[in-house]
């Protein structure tokens, strides 16, 4: 979208190195060694040089239609994307403005609204605010069921009404394994007190699991597909209930950091294929409950070989595969 008055000349010199490369190139495919002179110019021969001056003029002008049509469609392809941005604005406000209302089926209807419209973003960058804002609810405060009132039944309604939209956004995440593909995902510091992330895929991005803890019930990755990019666990706490990544992948151009603390409830690993790529226990704490590796296979992770004479951690189970001593 330069200025025509550059835009042409350049297309012109463009034309020319192109028409000449294509002339000498056939001049030597031929094995030409040179014009043949004629010494009277020929009634045929001006024939062809006015017909050659015609062609020239026919071709400027096309180049010059070319130009501006080439132009039109860029001018008319910005302002539909203008426009659709400004649709893609309007429903945005409207459905983060529901994600804010009292009423739990609002809020749903907001959460529901949100994906749909990541599905229908423009384009890459507002397909990612869709997926920021549902992440940055999973992070908003939240009260555990262990924290509320024993007699509250108002206050257990109101955290059952809040538990189901965030377990919503946490189905929605596992539905959108092609669309959101490749895509951010933050949750930093979030209270996974359940969710249904069974044979979702991470594939591409950074998914942050940072400072997140897991505890009562079940996390379900199982099944799920860690392809590409980063996934990271660093302060995460696995202190109660279940999180069971039964038969995930993790595939050679994953990088998946466990530097978490696991002190309570059941982790399984359960016939993960450890296979090329790099998941990474370096730095996780084991001071209780049970991290469970049966029928796992491949190379052992990074730390989980413990130094010799050290006692294995507290209920860490490796496959007899997987020797304390070996490399």
């Amino acid at each position: 979208m330069w200025h025509v008055w550059i835009v042409l000349p350049a297309v012109f010199l463009t034309a020319v190195v192109t028409a000449a490369g294509v002339f000498f190139t056939v001049w030597a495919l031929l094995g030409s060694q040179g014009l043949k002179p004629e010494s009277q110019l020929t009634a045929k021969t001006l024939f062809d040089l006015v017909k050659l001056s015609f062609g020239v003029v026919a071709g400027a002008g096309a180049l010059v239609a070319l130009v501006v049509a080439y132009r039109r469609q860029r001018v008319d392809e910005n302002a539909a994307l203008r426009d659709a941005t400004r649709l893609h604005t309007e429903r945005f406000t409207t459905a983060v403005s529901q994600l804010g209302q009292e009423s739990a089926a609002v809020r749903l209807g907001g959460v529901h609204a949100l994906a749909g419209l990541s599905d229908d973003a423009p384009t890459r960058a507002l397909r990612q605010t869709c997926i920021d804002v549902l992440c940055a609810y999973l992070r908003l405060p939240y009260t555990t069921e262990v924290d509320l009132p024993p007699d509250d039944m108002e206050a257990r309604h109101a955290y059952q009404a809040l538990r189901e939209v965030r377990h919503t956004i946490i189905r929605l995440i596992r539905d959108h394994p092609h669309s959101w593909q490749g895509h951010d995902l933050d949750f930093t510091g979030v209270a996974f007190d359940g969710g249904d992330l069974s044979h979702a895929t991470f594939s591409g991005g950074t998914v942050r699991f940072t400072g997140a803890s897991f505890f009562g019930c079940t996390v379900d990755f199982t099944g799920a597909t860690f392809s590409g990019g980063t996934t990271d666990f660093a302060g995460a706490t696995f202190s109660g209930g279940t999180v069971d990544f039964l038969d995930a992948t993790f595939s050679s151009s994953t990088v998946v950091h466990f530097r978490a603390t696991f002190s309570g409830g059941t982790v399984y690993f359960t016939g993960v294929p450890f296979a090329g790529g790099m998941v990474d226990f370096t730095g996780a704490t084991f001071s209780g409950g049970a991290v469970d590796f049966t029928d796992a296979r491949g190379d052992s992770p990074r730390g989980l070989v413990p130094r010799p004479r050290e006692p294995m951690p507290v209920g860490l189970a490796l496959p007899s595969a997987w020797h304390p001593d070996s490399p």
